[in-house]
């Protein structure tokens, strides 16, 4: 990978590690509901101009039922749910368990799509189930409130996103990858716009969780999404992927900087065999096979 792309993709991880901030900060002021509306109303707008520039309404108009299913099952569903459980775990710890997306993509696929799933991916999986178990674990006995649902809300939204890159590869290959974002963003603010009229917060948020609320919308959101396809166009979709495992490093950082969130050992090891097990199921984490061949004489 060019060096250039490698700096957009860690500015691409800092920004998505930033979207566990936002939500840990304004979440309580928002609600869930009222919080992705907005997120998804203001990365609809910053998308709209490339949307329009790059005339894809065709596109979108010929395929808006698969982008539908994907704005519910990758957008709308699983933004709010790790709106709950980042709130409630932190945003370090959500964006660690925000990194087994590849998991679920890769177990719905062996399911659905008949996908290879080799030894090694399976014990990859294992391990980072495992990772998961310390990590709750380890939650659990931090603190004395319950955090079963949060923890459960954080993974039925990575189950989303890994079934949404299945359905994507079924349904959706070939089409612009602008066009599934952008669309699916719309999609999402037609859908959760009435229902956060029922959800407007009883006391008007400050200026500062305003603000915020925008940067998680234009930058975190929008922007960040065409930085995404960007270097899917540029440096192919199994590098760009490689993000997943950099979101946490800065999810846990931002945690540590600005809310003075504290990075446990156990949080440490299960962060690590979830890493480790993302990386064996993908296949970024291969060992290589010892040849059989003799070398040629000299």
């Amino acid at each position: 990978m060019p060096f250039k792309y490698f700096i957009e993709l860690l500015i691409l991880s800092a920004l998505w590690g930033a979207s566990f901030l936002f939500m840990r900060t304004t979440t309580g002021d928002f609600g869930p509901v009222m919080l992705v509306t907005l997120r998804t109303g203001i990365a609809a707008l910053a998308l709209f101009p490339f949307f329009v520039y790059r005339k894809l309404f065709a596109e979108f108009k010929h395929q808006w039922k698969p982008i539908l299913f994907l704005a519910v099952a990758n957008t709308a569903v699983p933004f709010c749910l790790f709106s709950y459980s980042t709130y409630h775990l932190g945003a370090g710890y959500s964006s660690i368990l925000n990194a087994t997306a590849p998991m679920f993509g890769a177990l719905v696929g062996f399911f659905w799509l008949k996908d290879n799933l080799s030894k090694i991916a399976v014990f990859g999986l294992f391990l980072g189930f495992m990772g998961v178990l310390l990590l709750s674990l380890s939650k659990i006995y931090a603190v004395v409130e319950v955090v079963y649902l949060p923890i459960l809300a954080a993974l039925v939204a990575t189950f989303g996103y890994g079934l949404s890159a299945c359905y994507s590869k079924k349904y959706l290959t070939g089409v612009k990858s602008l066009t599934i974002a952008a669309g699916s963003h719309y999609f999402s603010l037609i859908i959760l716009f009435p229902i956060s009229l029922f959800f407007w917060p009883e006391t008007n948020p400050s200026m500062d969780s305003w603000i915020q609320v925008i940067v998680l919308g234009l930058f975190c959101t929008g922007i960040a999404s065409i930085m995404y396809f960007r270097l899917i166009a540029k440096v192919g979709a199994e590098k760009a992927i490689t993000v997943a495992y950099l979101v946490p490093v800065f999810g846990v950082m931002w945690g540590i900087v600005f809310l003075q969130e504290v990075l446990t050992l156990n949080m440490l090891l299960g962060a690590s065999l979830v890493l480790i097990g993302v990386a064996l199921t993908t296949g970024v984490l291969r060992f290589k096979k010892r040849s059989t061949v003799s070398p040629n004489p000299l």
